[in-house]
């Protein structure tokens, strides 16, 4: 053990590679996770003293709050509209009752700042609170050194027994219980509202994949268009298929409309399947792969950032674009933040999704080039990152007053909100400020990871006396903080906001921004649609819940 307090690296990373290893161990559909399992093995290595420089947490927990707020801040600025209002009431639901509850048992226990923002924290299963509250308690006037360390380091303890204690709940309450008092099966009713949104298609189970994909390219032997021009064809003629290529004899031609086909032609057509196989009947039979004719499809993963596509179905936007139907491009994928959403008819885009398009390549190029842009992310752009961060920093450090209560954002807040800012611009052209989804969610990780594990190690020598003062409430708190908003969310998202009953259950998993309990639900719904309700919610709430953490903090150092 001395080795590892004369070189504070091993510490923290021995922390990481065992919480991870702890946080993989599964009870049924529980597991920690890896930041709850750091934790834990953090306090433990705490208790030998070992400790590592704050300042490491600092920096580390700023590339965290900023990532996450880039990552969220295209779909939080776009559900600021009338047609999310409904998912935004049950994140001011869970923003009321955790801050309520918090501040409620601390008066009532006579809880310390320090253990009421790890029950806040921990009971609401957001880890960012851990960040922004301790860092307010740096800021408290009034204590002294020892004080913050201690009140510190009670954060971190009460929000690992909380944390514990609301996970296994808000898991076991969304994905097991919500269904029976909704009375539903949660598969049935998602396959039923994933088949409205499609317009009666059935819906695929978790295992399956289409047997005959829906965007093909076929060949064909004219023998009933001898003399018709490309353009006559009545599938071409009503823009449901393109033709790629002519070839006669050893000849590839240019399909222009007004080519006239002859007898023994081979055409090759691109569209959805039942057109091109109406289409095949006017031509001719099907022939094998031809060669020199077997025109690929391309594909391309296309930013939305036309203004008046934002709130479009994907119906709407065909309907909007002709060029979809008229040069055969079809969306495939909907991928908002890390989350793919269903491409059905009825799912609604917003600016910032990225759309896979499949299709001919000349028509995918004139298509894109209206709708967004094609994104770029092939590399970190450090300007805008660094930017950025430095700009959050600064906007942490503005104090405004409430009577007597300082108020201030910290570099936690205030990296969150540039984050949001920073994700937002660049959400809208995508030709600047490149943050890869995959450099953006392991910063996310590695940040939080390393915060959490320095925080964990600060606070092992105050855990265990913590923990026999608070013993029996900490649990209390964890149950009830999960329990007191997420059914009062039930009920007024079912009686006043008439949310249909899946994406209810999503949402309500997205307003505790709890990824273990969607991921429970899904399994349980074997379909994607609870998702739609939970990226509404979990977008909202990944800003607002991390704020309570100052308020909280705030109100009760005033007192």
């Amino acid at each position: 053990m001395g080795v590892i307090r004369d070189h504070p690296e091993l510490a923290l990373f021995l922390c990481l590679a065992l919480g991870y290893l702890v946080g993989k161990l599964r009870v049924g559909p529980i597991t920690l996770g890896g930041i709850c399992g750091t934790l834990i093995v953090s306090l433990l290595i705490g208790t030998r003293h070992v400790t590592v420089d704050d300042d490491v947490k600092t920096v580390f927990f700023a590339l965290f709050i900023f990532s996450l707020g880039y990552l969220a801040g295209p779909q939080f600025f776009a559900n600021l509209n009338r047609r999310s209002l409904r998912f935004l009431a049950l994140c001011l639901i869970e923003l009321v009752c955790v801050l309520g509850i918090a501040f409620g048992l601390a008066k009532a226990f006579d809880l310390d700042v320090g253990t009421a923002s790890g029950i806040l924290a921990g009971a609401a299963t957001e880890s960012a609170v851990v960040g922004t509250a301790t860092e307010a308690i740096g800021k408290l006037d009034g204590l002294t050194s020892a004080q913050v360390s201690q009140y510190q380091g009670h954060v971190a303890t009460a929000y690992t027994v909380c944390y514990l204690f609301g996970l296994v709940t808000i898991v076991l309450y969304t994905s097991q219980i919500m269904p029976m008092l909704l009375r539903i099966n949660l598969a049935d009713a998602s396959r039923e509202l994933w088949e409205k949104m499609r317009g009666g298609a059935r819906g695929l189970e978790a295992d399956e994949r289409e047997a005959l994909p829906g965007t093909v390219g076929r060949t064909y032997l004219v023998t009933l268009a001898d003399g018709l021009r490309i353009g006559e064809l009545k599938a071409v003629r009503a823009g449901r298929v393109t033709v790629e290529g002519v070839k006669r004899g050893s000849k590839l031609l240019d399909p222009s409309p007004d080519l006239e086909l002859t007898l023994s032609d081979l055409v090759q057509l691109v569209g959805r399947r039942s057109w091109i196989i109406e289409a095949g009947r006017e031509i001719g039979p099907e022939t094998p792969s031809v060669p020199g004719l077997d025109t690929p499809l391309a594909t391309r993963q296309v930013a939305v950032t036309e203004k008046a596509t934002a709130g479009s179905t994907i119906s709407q936007l065909e309907r909007d674009h002709p060029e979809f139907l008229k040069d055969g491009v079809y969306v495939t994928d909907v991928l908002r933040n890390d989350q793919h959403l269903p491409a059905s008819a009825e799912t609604t885009v917003q600016r910032g999704d990225v759309l896979t398009l499949v299709g001919a390549r000349a028509g995918l190029n004139k298509l894109v080039a209206k709708i967004g842009a094609v994104v770029k992310n092939d590399a970190t752009d450090f300007i805008y990152l660094g930017l950025g961060i430095v700009a959050g920093s600064l906007l942490g450090q503005i104090v405004v007053r409430f009577g007597d209560i300082p108020m201030s954002l910290g570099t936690g807040g205030g990296c969150l909100v540039s984050g949001l800012l920073f994700g937002w611009f660049r959400s809208r052209k995508q030709t600047f400020g490149a943050f890869p989804p995959q450099a953006a969610n392991t910063l996310k990780d590695l940040g939080l990871a390393v915060f959490i594990a320095c925080t964990g190690l600060t606070a092992g020598p105050q855990a265990w006396p913590l923990l026999k003062e608070y013993g029996a409430l900490l649990p209390f708190a964890g149950i009830a903080m999960v329990l007191v908003p997420a059914t009062i969310s039930l009920v007024v998202g079912r009686k006043l906001l008439r949310i249909e009953k899946p994406l209810l259950i999503g949402a309500i998993a997205g307003q505790q921004c709890s990824t273990p309990a969607i991921t429970s639900i899904t399994q349980v719904a074997q379909s994607s649609v609870p998702l739609l309700g939970y990226t509404i919610t979990y977008a909202l709430s990944n800003f607002l819940l991390p704020l309570t953490g100052p308020v909280l903090v705030g109100v009760l150092g005033s007192g």
